[in-house]
């Protein structure tokens, strides 16, 4: 993915500065930026001598053509005919070193951010610094230490209510694997429908993408950290590397690609879609976070809002998005925080990210405390560039701004439902998500709770 070449090109209205001061707030070398300059300069320059040489061609090409009519095809032309065989082996080798030039003017691109929005905060400490801009509930144990009665975390509860097995899920697939059990799929598809249906109110098509990409298609769609830290792939062998596949992290990635090298009728904008997808994550930069029960695992279900929008638009769609995912939680009667998430630990492709913490009373011991369970970003047109997506008619053509929000990874949520809803006999079924649980409204305990290892050796210790 990339921003705009001309951003960095005085000539035609770029500012360069801008795009140095965006790299400083992410606290990169802003140093990418001049070798950027510098290359797109001697591409600029290669072009142009190329072109040069190609007019040569064709005013040797001329006297030859002149000379053969005067002679009646009888003169040979030989030196002329050398001449041009010279000129055009400079072409080549003119033509040769522009590719490599862009090549190498385009990989450097590719590593530099989007530009930041103006209302991003500047740090790397987001656990400190990001910008609390809504509020909604009372946690109901905010401040209050764990008491014996007090908030069981999730990756008890779930297994108090049969939902899980861990043990199966470990044994077949490896660390953090999971058998999801009884009333919990019967919750982790209430989410997934409830969702779809909330989205569908909003106005969203629904949209369920291949969970599989191509690599080049990867290629577009992913930063390039995430092939060794998030993608998992799938290879028919050295001898079929055409055959690679990339197994999907979100239904955004396939989502951003639907367009590929085409042109939307700029009328249909704006474009909503709600991605339905399972999803699948390495989890390389997670090692011994979250290892307990399902709120950080290998593979989960989500539900995607991926929006196209025209660029004057994209900033009021942001906030809609956010709004969106808002109101669905408080549906869900989650006590939550949006952040707008500080300029050190926003993503290269996006420009702005709110992300959406709901409370957790389980978590931390008992005290509670809020994790992140949707992150909305604006990548204005960073990735319709990337995907060569248009939206117009004829030659009036821009290139859309795409946005992206969470609205519910299932498995994430449903820690957050079991410890907001648990009650000392088993755990109350959300108000709306009871039509999508054939009615049930209580989910009863039917195993003590498990013990606690890490608890255990605690106390034998002292």
């Amino acid at each position: 993915m990339t921003i705009d070449i001309n951003l960095l090109r005085e000539n035609k209205g770029g500012d360069p500065e801008k795009v140095r001061e965006s790299e400083r707030r992410r606290f990169r070398d802003p140093a990418i930026v001049d070798k950027v300059i510098a290359l797109d300069k001697a591409w600029v320059a290669k072009q142009y001598d190329m072109e040069q040489k190609k007019k040569e061609v064709n005013a040797v090409q001329k006297r030859i053509k002149d000379k053969k009519t005067a002679s009646k095809g009888q003169d040979p032309c030989t030196e002329e005919v050398a001449e041009k065989e010279k000129i055009e082996s400079a072409v080549k080798g003119l033509e040769e070193d522009a590719k490599n030039l862009l090549v190498e003017r385009d990989d450097v691109l590719g590593k530099i951010g989007n530009i930041l929005d103006d209302s991003v905060p500047v740090s790397k400490d987001e656990d400190k610094d990001n910008e609390i801009v809504a509020t909604w509930g009372v946690p109901p144990n905010f401040g209050v230490p764990y008491q014996t009665d007090g908030f069981r975390p999730h990756f008890e509860l779930i297994e108090m209510i049969g939902g899980i097995n861990f043990e199966a899920g470990r044994d077949v697939f490896g660390s953090r694997g999971y058998f999801l059990t009884g009333p919990a799929v019967l919750l982790n598809q209430a989410l997934i429908n409830y969702g779809i249906a909330f989205l569908m109110r909003e106005g969203y098509m629904p949209i369920q993408p291949p969970f599989m990409m191509k690599q080049s298609v990867m290629a577009q769609a992913a930063e390039l950290k995430d092939y060794d830290d998030v993608l998992y792939k799938v290879t028919e062998g050295p001898d079929h590397p055409d055959l690679d596949r990339y197994l999907i992290a979100t239904s955004e990635q396939p989502i951003t690609a639907l367009y590929r090298s085409k042109v939307i009728d700029k009328h249909t904008l704006p474009i909503r879609f709600g991605g339905i997808s399972s999803c699948f994550r390495k989890e390389a930069g997670s090692s011994g976070r979250d290892i307990r029960g399902i709120f950080r695992c290998h593979q989960f279900e989500k539900v995607e809002q991926f929006c196209i929008v025209d660029e004057e638009k994209s900033k009021a769609e942001h906030e809609k998005i956010r709004e969106t995912s808002e109101r669905f939680y408080q549906s869900l009667e989650f006590p939550y925080r949006v952040v707008n998430i500080v300029s050190g630990e926003i993503n290269d492709a996006a420009s702005k990210k709110y992300d959406l913490e709901a409370w957790f009373p389980g978590d931390d011991d008992g005290k509670g405390k809020y994790r992140e369970l949707v992150s909305a970003s604006n990548c204005l047109d960073f990735q319709s560039r990337r995907m060569d997506t248009r939206a117009g008619h004829g030659t009036d053509q821009q290139f859309p701004h795409m946005l992206n929000s969470t609205l519910v990874a299932t498995q994430r949520c449903m820690c957050c439902l079991l410890e907001n809803y648990q009650t000392k006999e088993g755990i109350r079924v959300p108000r709306v998500l009871v039509p999508f649980m054939a009615g049930m409204e209580f989910i009863p305990f039917v195993k003590p709770p498990p013990k606690d290892e890490e608890k255990e050796k605690a106390k034998k210790k002292k």
